[in-house]
């Protein structure tokens, strides 16, 4: 592809490219995105591009590997265009007949359409599966349109259209402007307003200005800046050059996860794409604006995603905050104003320019514009990427998107905002999504990440997890995170294993308190959410663990016995198999019996009991019943039915 020295021939260009799409007469999306790929997406696309040309359709059809669809549930997804068929659940051995049945004849493979649970009905079309029919996709949408390792793709959907419109007809302060009235807030989980962090940077003393991408996404559960930079790199990367034309800047950098390979491949190839075709380094698109990018790969520390830490892992040195008596966008990189936008929020930085603020502010709540991407994972039916406008509520997109809780339970807590966040019950569902809604019930909008419990869930073990996951992550820098998150953790681990006392409820309200006064940096300034959001909603299980020896959801293993009801035991044996020391005995028609004095409550008996039998029974705060040693099964009553086999 040849390099471009002016608008008129980027435009020229997308026109070619636009020409040789008309001549394709179908084309199939095949996601690529990570829950797609471990269930063998690649091998799928691959048997695309062979079947389409050994049915002599090469001409005529076009495969593209896509980024992530979103429905991560019933991947691998394939959608047909200019229909929009769309197939879930596809295996290599299907791929023949739809070639041949619909990408020839524009028939439709029934058996691999969607099925609706609630209607049982075949939904043919993927903007019509309940999934995605209550989104908003602005960004997740595009990702049907290209390969994210092809810039021709990009540019023919009308990529770098918002570049050139930034550099030819706006002038920089006329782009902040444009930010700052479409009210864009960081969606790297502060919020804070982009468009006056651009212009602090712009006006900060000290030359060069440095902009930054945050791809340090390290939040358990959450993947949505994996699925932008895998799927749409350069939506992050134009909008980052805008972002740089704004401020000033001659260098940005993508700092991004080492255990993200696929986005580190294909935001490099984006760099490399858009700097061969002069849309990066000298002169971009004949002008007098030069500007370029590195990847710089994190160790995996999740601290560095803190902004300061995450400059100071830049500049080379352990990813560690520093006070920020001077923000980072006066001093940042080697002391120089530094601006740091996380991947979605520069995604967005396009839309705004080609659209106008007043389109982007017709989106979301009066305090939150535009859509915002969750990650929704969990005890829900239907888990994957959700992109909706801001102030949607937390029951939409559970219940509407997500279909529900799995196994028909009950739904108990979500958590959201990462390991920082705090967890939301069931009478606080109705609340808008947005940055203020959930600061005001004790959680945060985080990145993203959106972690759904069911009725099964111990809320006292869920704080622990969170804080021993805080703990191993704290840097360690200041007293009140280091010492407060491991003191956090002791009395947590004391209370799950049925050693709580009186006064520990308080002690962690206490220490919660203290570490957001006075820790240095966010994350420990937020690390006590977990804790103080599941005292805040669910104290009782806190008490009952303290004053009853007792897990009302039955998950602390110290605190639960395992028993072999004989009424249900059928001694098929399964049990015995399973146990790691021998601790159930029991023969031919005889009931099993576990040995209190040897379990280990490690749960493989529970586990492997069949569900016709439910034998296995779960206790907590109660005494195990005692059966004799020989006790035979009970047969059943002349008439009773038998279980099913």
């Amino acid at each position: 592809m040849r390099r471009l020295a002016s608008r008129e021939e980027l435009e020229k260009l997308r026109e070619e490219l636009r020409g040789k799409m008309e001549k394709i007469e179908r084309w199939v999306a095949v996601c690529s995105g990570p829950g797609c790929h471990v269930h063998g997406s690649g091998e799928v696309a691959q048997a695309f591009l062979k079947e389409v040309e050994a049915q002599g359709l090469g001409d005529k059809v076009k495969v593209r590997a896509t980024g992530c669809h979103g429905f991560c549930e019933v991947g691998p997804v394939a959608v047909i265009f200019p229909e929009r068929y769309c197939y879930t659940r596809i295996r290599v051995e299907d791929v023949p007949r739809i070639v041949s049945t619909t990408l020839k004849e524009g028939e439709v493979v029934e058996d691999l359409l969607y099925v609706d649970e609630t209607t049982g009905k075949k939904v043919l079309r993927d903007e019509d599966i309940p999934y995605y029919k209550f989104q908003h996709r602005l960004l997740l949408g595009q990702h049907l349109e290209i390969d994210p390792e092809d810039i021709g793709d990009y540019i023919a959907a009308g990529g770098y259209s918002a570049l050139a419109k930034a550099l030819f007809d706006m002038k920089p302060e006329e782009i902040i402007e444009e930010v700052k009235a479409a009210r864009l807030r960081g969606r790297g989980g502060g919020g804070f307003p982009a468009g006056i962090k651009w212009e602090t940077t712009r006006n900060a003393p000290g030359d060069p200005k440095y902009v930054i991408v945050n791809a340090d996404e390290g939040d358990p559960g959450a993947y949505m800046d994996r699925g932008i930079l895998e799927g749409n790199p350069h939506s992050v990367l134009e909008g980052l050059i805008i972002g740089a034309i704004a401020i000033g800047s001659p260098q940005g950098f993508v700092y991004v996860r080492q255990e993200y390979p696929i986005a580190v491949k294909n935001m490099q190839r984006a760099i490399d794409q858009a700097r061969e075709i002069g849309l990066l380094g000298e002169n971009i698109l004949g002008s007098d604006f030069s500007f370029d990018v590195k990847i710089h790969m994190g160790a995996g520390a999740f601290v560095s995603g803190e902004s300061s830490a995450l400059m100071t892992a830049i500049e080379g040195k352990v990813g560690e905050p520093r006070p920020k008596y001077i923000r980072t966008a006066v001093k940042g990189v080697w002391d120089k104003p530094s601006n740091l936008n996380n991947v979605e929020t520069w995604a967005n930085v396009p839309l705004i320019i080609n659209n106008g603020a007043k389109w982007y502010t017709t989106i979301g709540t009066d305090n939150s514009k535009g859509t915002k991407i969750f990650s929704l994972v969990g005890k829900v039916k239907n888990t994957g990427l959700v992109e909706v406008p801001m102030g949607v509520t937390l029951r939409k997109i559970i219940f509407d998107i997500g279909g529900g809780i799995r196994g028909n339970k009950k739904f108990k807590a979500v958590q959201t905002g990462g390991p920082s966040g705090g967890v939301i019950p069931e009478s606080l569902l109705g609340i808008a999504v947005d940055y203020d809604e959930l600061d005001q019930v004790g959680s945060m909008m985080g990145s993203g990440g959106m972690i759904v419990m069911d009725e099964d869930t111990c809320m006292v073990d869920v704080a622990r997890y969170y804080v021993n996951f805080l703990s191993d992550e704290s840097c360690g820098k200041c007293v009140p995170c280091r010492e407060g998150l491991r003191q956090a953790s002791r009395i947590l681990e004391r209370i799950c294993a049925g050693k709580g006392k009186e006064g520990d409820i308080e002690l962690l309200e206490e220490l919660g308190s203290f570490m957001r006064d006075a820790s240095l940096c966010a994350l420990g300034r937020t690390a006590a959410n977990p804790v103080l959001s599941t005292i805040k909603y669910f104290r009782g299980e806190y008490e009952a663990h303290i004053l009853e020896g007792k897990c009302p959801a039955k998950v602390c293993k110290e605190l639960i016995s395992y028993f072999i009801d004989p009424a249900r035991c059928k001694a098929c044996g399964q049990c015995v198999r399973v146990c790691p020391v021998d601790a159930i005995s029991g023969g031919k028609g005889l009931v099993h019996i576990i040995d209190q004095d040897k379990c280990v409550r490690c749960g493989s008996c529970f586990a492997v009991c069949p569900d016709k039998f439910r034998a296995v029974v779960k206790l907590s705060g109660e005494p195990v019943p005692e059966v004799a040693p020989g006790t035979k099964i009970r047969k059943k009553a002349k008439g009773e039915k038998k279980c099913r086999k």
